[in-house]
């Protein structure tokens, strides 16, 4: 019995590192079917995943994330759900990005 509950616990913690990917598809960015600027459509399998506010720095030129990434004000998209996200293509480099209305 033992080896069948070690086995649903290793299930059970697969799927729950995998849900926040397959939540993050099935977001208002794929339901919307956003595009960036050349034209991509921002979501694509697991491509989006939301960034804490914590790690995002506004700059004079743009957001300022912890992987040393700016992503420049005009590329940014607004983000209905208040939230910051970003959506990387195969290779990781940014596709769209997303960021709460500025509040005054």
């Amino acid at each position: 019995m033992s080896t069948h509950l070690a086995r649903l616990l290793a299930v059970s913690a697969a799927l729950t590192l995998c849900l926040p990917q397959a939540l993050a598809h099935d977001s208002w960015i794929s339901r919307a079917g956003h595009r960036n600027a050349a034209g991509e459509w921002c979501c694509g399998e697991g491509d989006c995943f939301m960034v804490p506010g914590k790690d995002v720095k506004a700059t004079a030129v743009g957001y300022r994330l912890l992987n040393g990434e700016t992503v420049p004000y005009a590329e940014a998209q607004p983000s209905p759900d208040g939230e910051f996200w970003r959506c990387k293509r195969p290779d990781g480099s940014r596709r769209c990005f997303f960021a709460p209305p500025p509040t005054d």
